[in-house]
């Protein structure tokens, strides 16, 4: 790759041997790419904890959370001092809720040591968010600007909605851009890349969230990495979906298959026309989305569900918004979860602190729910012990917890999780 005289400087240790290590790893990664340069970045979305047994034994280990960093962020046998952070960073999801530890089976020891590990990444100027969904919580890239995150559905929305410039990064890339400000320029980064190349037209309308997630489970399967361009019937726009609608969507999108980016036309920002979402190219193929390819979809996603009796009901997948508690909370209201069967939802912490305010949580534990946050339980690997069936509002969920875990899953809307939750049996059906 082709460097300019600052990123030279980085690389020949002019800011240290942490910012040194941090441009090796992104010249190598920029390489390996076919990249010809970085591009700058103010905005990096990454994890730098050590909340998994083996992260923790490595850092009691080897020197601490400097040896973590130097190891799983830079790629360096060399233990290296880290500096504070050159540009804006946002931690993402961690294990578990330290405030809910002792729920999810996590020892004592493990608390703290996850104390001091928050402690050493504030310290070093990361912000604390801890969600999967960074753009709930106050890191909104504007349109064009160019970012580096992990976690594939907050990269999808960051693609689609808002605009930004965004490929899927890993804990490496994410740790060396959190130190230098840089990040290789290719995929999507590039206008070439962001244009659409499949049409998928629906045949029904979508009232839902539920509905959305099946659109983008189906979706996802069929176009793998490309990039779909969706319309409603007959060339109409689409009536605009909310926040909650498109996080589900494109979570649903980027776990059957590998979708970074998608165009809405008529309410994604770089699709106002189909031609201009398409950059003036021909789709390589036409979908069509009607009811037999929604049932489809739906017995898919149930796929791995046989017994009704139901122990586990999990939301927030990629987290809960505050109007998704709000919702949660109409459907509780006045009602118990079973005594055979668990509620847990999880939400960014900022937004836990909204819902305690307003009351939300008080709903939840009332009715024997708990509200949780920076995790979730295919990251921590953490549910009610003894769960052999869960239930799930989220197709992300459904694809993954399964394979993870290996319970039965139900897939359906809040209204059959809530349902299922509060008489221990799933009854959802496709209506």
């Amino acid at each position: 790759m082709r460097l300019n005289d600052d990123e030279k400087a980085m690389l020949d240790g002019r800011d240290g041997a942490a910012v040194s290590k941090a441009m090796d790893l992104l010249v190598r990664y920029g390489d390996a790419l076919g990249a010809e340069r970085l591009v700058d970045t103010r905005n990096v979305c990454g994890t730098v904890s050590a909340s998994t047994p083996f992260m923790r034994d490595f850092a009691l280990q080897k020197g601490g959370m400097d040896a973590v960093f130097s190891e799983f962020n830079l790629d360096s046998d060399t233990v290296v001092e880290v500096p504070p952070v050159k540009v804006y960073s946002t931690h993402l999801q961690l294990g578990f809720d330290p405030n809910e530890a002792q729920r999810m089976g996590i020892a004592e020891e493990v608390v703290q040591f996850y104390r001091k590990g928050e402690a050493f990444t504030a310290g070093r100027g990361v912000q604390l968010g801890n969600t999967c969904t960074p753009y709930q919580v106050g890191n909104v890239p504007t349109r064009g600007e160019h970012c580096a995150w992990m976690e594939s559905s907050a990269v999808v929305y960051c693609n689609s909605v808002l605009g930004g410039r965004i490929n899927t990064e890993g804990r490496e890339s994410t740790g060396a851009a959190m130190l230098t400000g840089k990040i290789p320029y290719w995929g999507y980064h590039l206008d070439e890349n962001r244009r659409g190349t499949h049409l998928v037209e629906l045949d029904i309308d979508l009232e839902s969230t539920f509905e959305w997630g099946l659109l983008g489970y189906w979706m996802g399967e069929l176009v793998q990495e490309r990039v779909p361009v969706v319309v409603a019937r007959g060339g109409r726009f689409l009536k605009a979906p909310n926040l909650q609608r498109l996080k589900h969507f494109g979570a649903a999108a980027s776990s059957s298959g590998g979708v970074e980016m998608y165009h809405l036309v008529g309410v994604t920002p770089e699709a106002p026309t189909v031609e201009e979402a398409l950059g003036g190219n021909r789709p390589v193929q036409r979908l069509r989305f009607g009811e037999a390819e929604r049932r489809a979809t739906w017995d898919k996603l149930n796929s791995t569900a046989r017994d009704h009796e139901v122990d586990y009901v999990m939301l927030g997948c990629p987290h809960y918004s505050i109007e998704q508690i709000w919702e949660a909370c109409q459907l509780l209201q006045g009602r118990k979860v079973h005594e055979n069967s668990s509620l847990w939802i999880f939400t960014p912490r900022a937004i836990k602190a909204l819902a305690d305010q307003n009351g939300y949580t008080r709903i939840i534990e009332d009715a024997g729910g708990h509200l949780m946050s920076d995790t979730c339980s295919a990251m921590s690997r953490a549910m009610p012990q003894g769960t052999k069936v869960a239930a799930l509002d989220s197709a992300k969920h459904a694809h993954y917890l399964p394979a993870i875990m290996g319970v039965q899953a139900w897939f359906g809307t809040t209204a059959d999780c809530i349902d299922a939750a509060c008489t221990g049996r799933w009854n959802g059906r496709l209506a």
